[in-house]
């Protein structure tokens, strides 16, 4: 683990997330929430108070490794998270999917 500024990486199913948020007149909303959640994440790093991030035990990531939870909404039905890990180099999180949580 490194210190902030972080290097985010994309999934192909995340940026398909982040294209159908795009091309949807609905989520014009949600488009707004992610890219400010995406930028904590880059500039302050997990470790920022309003992301709440944490390890999210109920499935692993990708290859085994602790996939961790941040938010993009709280307290809001079907609040949205972006589920990323750590790596693969060093200042690197590579964002795995983007969503509303199960």
């Amino acid at each position: 683990m490194s210190a902030p500024p972080f290097e985010l990486l994309y999934t192909r199913e995340a940026e398909k997330v982040i294209d159908d948020l795009k091309a949807k007149q609905q989520y014009l909303p949600k488009l707004k929430k992610v890219p400010k959640a995406l930028r904590l994440l880059e500039q302050a790093g997990p470790r920022h108070p309003g992301l709440h991030s944490h390890d999210y035990q109920s499935v692993p990531g990708p290859g085994g490794v602790t996939l961790w939870e941040s938010y993009v909404e709280n307290r809001t039905p079907s609040a949205w998270r972006i589920w990323w890990i750590y790596g693969p180099g060093d200042a690197q999180l590579t964002i795995v999917t983007i969503g509303p949580h199960p």
